[in-house]
């Protein structure tokens, strides 16, 4: 298998969803929050293939973290298998990380596949989305797959702060949004030191809270995906610029996102010079223990 190639890419995105299977069919509850999410986003309604997306990054010398989510318990949407995922890493292992998803309510289940995906290091971390998936993530319910990430010393991102799926829905799709406030994520990266905790996105309403934490434990980033750098809160620009400068991390939400799009207003958005490679490329190699 071809080792990443760190020092051919010119930054690495940690915050890229897998959003059209070329295995399984349309899953016609799936779309009705992408719809939604595509008004909140101001996003095309067509959605990249895999293929696509390793493309588009490969085109630009940009590595990647690909992820699906797993919120069959929450949202009853079928999800893209982490197999498919893990077999487009393996194919693009120059450039490409796969994450895997596994909704904690699937308990030992989910326990025995996280073990049967580890087996050959494909994949190199995992996602969670409390919101999609509906728990704390200090609920104990989550410790058992969080016993076998750390065991392998792998990270984990998790979703925090406003959730654009569900916004605009009935009921907001049934979603809640308190279970991604950071502060529950201060119990994980003390219960699990050996497990880089990656909190996603700048966390409104709750950016103090993750920046507190981020500062306060050693293993938790923070990934700047899911806004535009023009809209980052003062404090968020002023941690990265200082005491956090070696916390922050590059990321997306492609296809929400483009990097094209965040790359141009991140070069504008009041970062200092010598920071921007930080968190372009080098606070991710840290995070993802690629060296």
């Amino acid at each position: 298998m071809t080792s990443f190639n760190i020092d051919e890419l010119i930054a690495i995105d940690v915050h890229t969803h897998a959003e059209v299977s070329c295995r399984c069919p349309v899953d016609e509850v799936w779309q009705e929050y992408e719809k939604a999410a595509s008004v909140y986003f101001k996003a095309g309604s067509r959605r990249p293939t895999i293929a696509e997306t390793v493309s588009y990054y490969r085109e630009r010398k940009i590595g990647l973290v690909m992820f699906t989510v797993d919120s069959e318990h929450q949202i009853g949407a079928r999800r893209i298998p982490n197999e498919e995922v893990a077999d487009a890493a393996r194919e693009n292992a120059d450039m490409m990380i796969a994450f895997a998803s596994i909704d904690p309510h699937k308990g030992k289940m989910g326990v025995r596949e996280a073990r049967a995906l580890l087996k050959d290091g494909v994949i190199r971390g995992f996602k969670f989305h409390p919101t999609a998936q509906g728990f704390f993530p200090n609920d104990r319910l989550a410790y058992p797959l969080y016993e076998v990430i750390a065991e392998h010393r792998l990270p984990a991102i998790f979703h925090s702060g406003h959730s654009g799926i569900g916004t605009g829905m009935p009921g907001g799709g049934g979603l809640r949004l308190k279970y991604s406030n950071p502060i529950h994520l201060d119990d994980v990266a003390a219960d699990f030191p050996e497990m880089n905790v990656i909190i996603a996105h700048p966390s409104w309403p709750w950016q103090d809270e993750a920046l507190s934490v981020c500062l306060h434990k050693p293993n938790v980033y923070i990934d700047l995906s899911g806004w535009s750098p023009k809209y980052f809160p003062p404090q968020l620009i002023q941690y990265a610029n200082g005491q956090l400068k070696h916390k922050m991390l590059f990321g997306s939400d492609y296809p929400l996102i483009t990097p094209d799009r965040w790359m141009k207003d991140f070069a504008e958005a009041g970062f200092k010079p010598e920071v921007r490679p930080l968190i372009l490329k080098e606070n991710a190699i840290q995070a993802l223990r690629l060296r």
